[in-house]
C-alpha cells in the first residue's frame, strides 16, 4: 500500500481493538506517525528493526502485557 493507506488502515484496526487484542505489523521503515499516535492514545507498543531491512511493530491497548515477549528477532 501507498502513503497514507497503511496508516488509515491501521488506525482503523486499532479503534477496534479491545485488551485481548494487538496488532502486528510487518514494514520496510519505521512509521513514526502510527508510534507516535499509539503514544497519544496511552496503547501499549513496541517497534523493533531486525537486519533483514524489516520493522516489527506490535501494539496493544493491555498495559499489562509484555510486548517483548511476542517479537523474536532473527540474528
Amino acid at each position: 500500500m501507498e502513503h497514507p493507506e497503511p496508516l488509515q488502515h491501521s488506525i482503523e484496526i486499532l479503534k477496534k481493538l479491545d485488551n485481548n487484542s494487538y496488532y502486528y505489523m510487518l514494514h520496510r521503515k519505521e512509521p513514526v506517525p502510527l508510534l507516535a499516535l499509539a503514544s497519544e492514545h496511552n496503547l501499549n507498543f513496541i517497534s523493533k528493526f531486525e537486519k533483514d531491512n524489516n520493522w516489527h511493530i506490535l501494539i496493544s491497548p493491555n498495559k499489562e502485557v509484555n510486548l517483548e515477549d511476542f517479537i523474536e528477532l532473527k540474528e
